[in-house]
């Protein structure tokens, strides 16, 4: 859905958090040198050492657990939005067994929740010291009074630096159709943002970016869609929709708990974020499939 281009999805023995995502290299000793004082004991040479700090691979996940998942989104999307039963349970299934849990479901978004991170700490400090300030410690300073869209798209390259990877993708689709949003939500004039619409931004943001997780794990090709563009459109709204609020409960559960954000707890607010909207969205997804 939206921008990107639709992929198959991961394979069902993808590791459920890829050994990349959140590595700290880990802290492996040696191994003691034999006794017998010779290289491996044997006489023989050694093999060449392992690269020092390399993660281990994790072992392969259930390979099918995007099935159940992917077959209840199917069931929801042919009923053209109609469903919201199995919408519930495409969802819960997703945090609960395609995902691990709404932790790992959260980790698996490291580009997202950096991203996130970026732009709400930019928003926080056009708030405070004013927007031409802001975008002159990024270099940026020629975007001054611009129209909102093209301060965020002069933004683009610093809110999400890479696109090389499905997870750094998902993090620029997300971004980019926040940048659409902006005008229809009434986010017009950067200068005089208040906090409940810096809040607005970034639930714009992290909606699409779980949105588009999702959409790429359950695997958009294997997914039926109905071929009437109207209901289609339904389909992506009333997903978008029950993402989105999930996402507002756990971000206004955020700010109740941090009401004053300071520059060193971005990253944990944002990763708090993500985490409980994933929960919030399971519990949801269960509620909505049991009525």
């Amino acid at each position: 859905m939206g921008t990107s281009t639709a992929y198959g999805g991961p394979g069902g023995g993808t590791p459920l958090v890829p050994s990349w995502l959140g590595s700290d290299g880990g802290d492996a000793q040696p191994s003691p040198a034999p006794a017998d004082g010779s290289p491996n004991g044997d006489g023989v040479a050694p093999s060449p050492p392992a690269p020092p700090n390399r993660p281990a691979i994790p072992a392969a996940a259930d390979s099918n657990r995007f099935s159940g998942a992917r077959n209840s989104f199917t069931r929801f999307a042919s009923s053209g939005g109609g469903d919201r039963a199995n919408l519930g349970r495409a969802v819960s299934r997703y945090v609960s067994t395609s995902s691990g849990g709404a932790r790992r479901a959260a980790q698996r978004m490291g580009a997202s929740r950096g991203a996130g991170a970026r732009l709400l700490g930019f928003l926080a400090d056009a708030q405070v010291r004013g927007v031409r300030e802001a975008l002159r410690s990024l270099d940026l300073e020629a975007l001054a009074g611009r129209p909102i869209t093209e301060i965020f798209v002069g933004l683009a390259d610093y809110i999400c630096p890479g696109a090389g990877t499905v997870d750094e993708g998902i993090a620029r689709e997300a971004y980019v159709e926040t940048i659409i949003e902006l005008t229809t939500e009434g986010l017009t004039d950067l200068s005089t943002f208040t906090p409940d619409q810096m809040q607005t931004v970034f639930e714009l943001y992290t909606t699409h970016a779980i949105e588009a997780r999702i959409c790429n794990d359950i695997g958009t090709k294997a997914v039926m869609m109905p071929t009437d563009a109207q209901a289609a459109h339904r389909v992506e709204v009333q997903l978008r929709d029950f993402i989105r609020g999930g996402v507002s409960d756990a971000l206004t559960t955020a700010r109740a708990a941090s009401p004053n954000l300071t520059p060193e707890h971005i990253q944990s607010f944002v990763d708090t974020v993500y985490e409980s909207a994933f929960a919030i969205l399971q519990a949801l997804g269960e509620a909505e499939a049991n009525q």
